[in-house]
């Protein structure tokens, strides 16, 4: 759906036509008028970012942060109230609407409040409507295919006062170089593609981010180049299928290449990517990845379903036994593997039969870790119109059966390490013990040890004295 309710007010004749030289034009804008209000009402103007759902989204909302911080907003809660929602589940939208709720009256007694939403959920025509119709308040509506242009849509909002829609069904467009803040100054997220081909039956996902783009190599090495130049020793490649990238470019390239030459920029010591589609796992990335020094040795993986009959009405495009096969060549290349996955239980059609071959392959494949999910019906998609749906009872039944199996499974695996050294990234002070340092090891568990906050973004070597299920406390080899 493309809503034209956005019309630009902006009556200036020497408005770039180029990306993203239009984008910095309109956050100089934003600033002046930004600084105007400032000057008016005597005080600082503070933004909240909120993010839901997936890395993808987290990613994007840095770029968020970095054209706000530019426009001149500081972060507190807030004169503006972003939402970059997700709509991969049912319930990720309910909470959407009741925040909205709240900010509803936070906005009566603040007149220059302003409050913007973003995101997969804005791609869905429906909640728009709703949106127009029940929240009026909100100031500005985009979906996950102009991101790029928040500037421009809050200049847009500045000078009508007027509600700002902006939706695309889709792009090609990929828009680089726009400000952005990291979370970490010692990791970041990398997008190396957006979209997805796949249409699996349950999933909104291609609906709401559109059909695959792959970035162009050098625009994605030039990044991580800059990024390692900036403190950056860790990066993690985003795409909803990293797998397939490269497929759309000019001159097409695999991801094991792409790995290949991100693998050669100094400074990067780890390297990490997802999301991994079982269908396009080549022999070519196994390969890659065993000879890596930098890439972590940790891959999700996700099954979905242990049943060859449901993979084939969920349109994986993989068997119960291909997928095997796939953890047997990486056990063999990787002995040291972190195998990670997502579980759908009550997937439509789903017998006690088809049920127990996911728990045959939970055992098989022994998971470092699992997320579960119940299947939750999202309008739009093929299998929210399939018959025979999975009632309650027995799907939280057999949810935690499943969950119960992965998490024994989880917490012994886990426990393999413990006993040894091994290098960790340390990240941040413990939430619960300021005397200790929380830090990740390369297949991604966590290790918990006395330290200072002098250590953050820095590698030690840490024993894992003691596996306490699915973290370790350790301390640092040699002091």
């Amino acid at each position: 759906m493309e809503n034209k309710t956005f019309i630009t007010a902006d009556a200036e004749r020497n408005i770039p036509v180029t990306e993203p030289e239009r984008q910095y034009y309109f956050i100089e804008k934003a600033k002046e008028k930004l600084t105007k209000l400032k000057e008016e009402e005597k005080r600082e103007f503070t933004f909240c970012v909120t993010t839901f759902g997936c890395q993808m989204n987290a990613r994007d909302s840095e770029k968020l942060v970095g054209i706000l911080e530019q426009i001149g907003y500081d972060e507190e809660k807030a004169d503006f109230v972003i939402y970059n929602t997700c709509t991969v589940r049912e319930n990720a939208n309910q909470r959407v609407y009741g925040r909205l709720g709240q900010l509803g009256r936070i906005k009566k007694t603040n007149p220059h409040m302003m409050i913007a939403l973003c995101g997969c959920m804005m791609q869905e025509p429906e909640v728009v409507e709703k949106l127009k119709k029940s929240y009026r308040f909100v100031d500005i509506i985009f979906g996950t295919h102009n991101i790029y242009k928040f500037a421009e849509l809050i200049v847009s909002r500045m000078n009508s006062g007027k509600m700002v829609i902006d939706i695309w069904k889709d792009t090609d467009k990929i828009v680089e170089d726009l400000p952005s803040e990291r979370k970490y100054p010692f990791k970041s997220g990398v997008n190396i593609m957006f979209g997805c081909n796949n249409f699996c039956s349950y999933c909104i996902v291609p609906y709401v981010r559109g059909r695959e783009r792959s970035r162009d190599p050098k625009a994605i090495i030039r990044e991580i180049e800059r990024l390692a130049e900036d403190g950056v020793v860790e990066v993690m490649l985003l795409g909803q299928n990293v797998n397939s990238y490269g497929k759309t470019l000019e001159h097409p390239m695999t991801f094991a290449q792409l790995l290949r030459e991100i693998e050669k920029i100094d400074k990067i010591e780890r390297i990490r990517f997802m999301t991994s589609h079982p269908k396009d796992l080549s022999d070519e990335l196994i390969e890659v990845m065993a000879q890596s020094k930098k890439i972590c040795r940790h891959l999700h993986l996700p099954v979905q379903s242990g049943s060859t009959r449901i993979l084939e009405k969920m349109n994986r495009r993989y068997t119960k036994e291909h997928y095997l096969k796939l953890v047997e060549k990486l056990r063999k290349a990787i002995p040291d593997i972190s195998l990670t996955t997502d579980i759908i239980v009550g997937f439509p059609g789903e017998t006690e039969e088809d049920f127990r071959e996911t728990l045959d392959v939970v055992c098989k494949v022994q998971y470092d870790s699992a997320f579960t999910f119940i299947y939750s019906k999202r309008t739009g998609t093929p299998a929210a119109a399939m018959e025979d749906q999975i009632s309650d009872d027995v799907v939280k039944d057999r949810f935690g059966r499943l969950l119960e199996e992965v998490q024994t499974i989880s917490s012994k695996m886990c426990s393999r390490h413990e006993g040894t050294v091994q290098r960790v990234l340390v990240e941040s002070c413990n939430e619960h013990d300021e005397r200790l340092m929380t830090g990740r090891l390369s297949n991604n568990l966590l290790v918990h040890f006395p330290g200072d906050e002098s250590m953050i973004g820095t590698f030690a070597d840490v024993s894992l004295d003691e596996c306490k299920g699915f973290y370790y406390i350790g301390k640092i080899v040699g002091k």
